[in-house]
């Protein structure tokens, strides 16, 4: 959809149409699981575009799959099954520690993988799986109808991944939608070799856009976007042993490409709202920034409108990197998926209840806040 076409406002008795964004973040994408779960049962809600990274690509591909084949039902279901299958398809020997799981403070990984962990460190993928061992992939196939997704997905799809030898993003849309694609999405480059697609190399797509935004602005038609995160907005102490600093610059890495596109969007409304030279010294924007988005605004009124029409909406899982310890991000053991899940549908319930009435009609986040510079 092109940024000057017009969209109607929709009206109380038609359904609301939302864009998803949804944050990687391993098997924490389960806390997202439980998010789209509970906006399945909200027969208002209806998606529009969804656009993932890593787990996101995967709760992307699978609730596209799920509508396709049984409709919100059909949804629900096939999540339940998909994140079910991945803990079935992990070694016992790879989960966490079950005692450590209910009890307070931080989730315990047992030592099988944190020895993995630590070979990572030292050998690559290449070299401790030569055979490319990937169950994921097993998974996708078994349960994932990619052919008809590429003809016939109800919703449109935006799978982020990098390529490895550039840097540079690679967008897959729905009539690109494979399973490489998807593990393109989600190759963490320490555990598992690149995937190879037209004779590229990718890696994660957190490296490049966690997940992207630009997509669900530009090329769908629902005027609500709504991101699904799993990184906190600010992680707490200073980390000071080596794995505290290893796991917190993975951690800045993967969210740095969606602050970036964020404090695009926030400061563009900023300067729209702010057109005189005292309220944009008020911000504390520097002259040349001050005039690359005036030029920007002056010469595509288009935009603008359609970045003040767009309504964005926020629901990040606060404490989970607090609460489990980013190590968990590799545990798929099937009660600690299930706790995930179940955090995020009671938290997307409290925010439907709070914010759910802002859906078409005003932002419920503060972008200039929570993203501005």
């Amino acid at each position: 959809m092109s940024i000057d076409s017009k969209t109607k406002e929709p009206s109380a008795d038609k359904p609301r149409r939302i864009n998803l964004g949804l944050q990687g973040g391993g098997a924490h994408g389960a806390y997202s699981w439980g998010v789209l779960d509970r906006l399945l049962e909200d027969e208002s809600i209806e998606f529009d575009g969804v656009s993932g990274t890593s787990a996101g690509a995967i709760n992307a591909v699978v609730l596209a799959d799920g509508l396709m084949k049984g409709g919100r039902e059909g949804a629900r279901q096939a999540l339940a099954e998909f994140w079910r299958g991945i803990a079935d398809s992990v070694p016992l020997d790879l989960s966490i520690s079950l005692p450590s799981f209910t009890g307070a403070g931080k989730t315990a990984l047992l030592p099988a993988t944190r020895i993995m962990l630590s070979w990572a460190q030292y050998l690559s993928p290449y070299q401790m799986n030569p055979l490319n061992f990937n169950p994921l992939r097993k998974l996708l196939k078994a349960r994932l109808d990619f052919t008809g997704l590429r003809l016939y997905s109800p919703v449109s799809l935006f799978l982020a991944a990098t390529n490895a030898n550039t840097g540079k993003l690679r967008l897959f849309r729905t009539p690109e939608i494979s399973e490489d694609a998807v593990l393109a999405s989600a190759c963490l480059p320490m555990l598992h070799q690149a995937i190879v697609i037209d004779g590229e190399p990718y890696w994660d797509g957190g490296y490049t856009a966690n997940p992207p935004v630009f997509p669900l602005f530009y090329e769908c038609e629902a005027r609500d976007i709504f991101l699904v995160l799993l990184a906190p907005p600010v992680y707490g102490g200073t980390p000071k042993t080596a794995e505290e600093i290893r796991a917190r610059a993975m951690e800045l890495a993967f969210n740095n490409s969606l602050l970036r596109e964020m404090q695009f969007f926030a400061n563009i409304i900023a300067y729209s709202q702010a057109r005189t030279k005292e309220e944009s010294e008020r911000h504390g924007w520097p002259t040349s920034l001050q005039r690359v988005l005036g030029r920007a605004l002056r010469e595509s009124d288009a935009l603008e409108q359609h970045m003040l029409t767009t309504r964005f909406h926020l629901l990040e899982s606060d404490d989970l990197l607090h609460r489990f310890g980013s190590a968990t991000k590799i545990a798929a053991d099937w009660p600690f998926l299930r706790r995930l899940r179940d955090i995020g549908y009671q938290e997307a319930d409290r925010w439907l209840a709070d914010h759910g009435g802002e859906i078409g009609q005003k932002s419920s986040l503060d972008l200039i806040q929570r993203f501005g510079v």
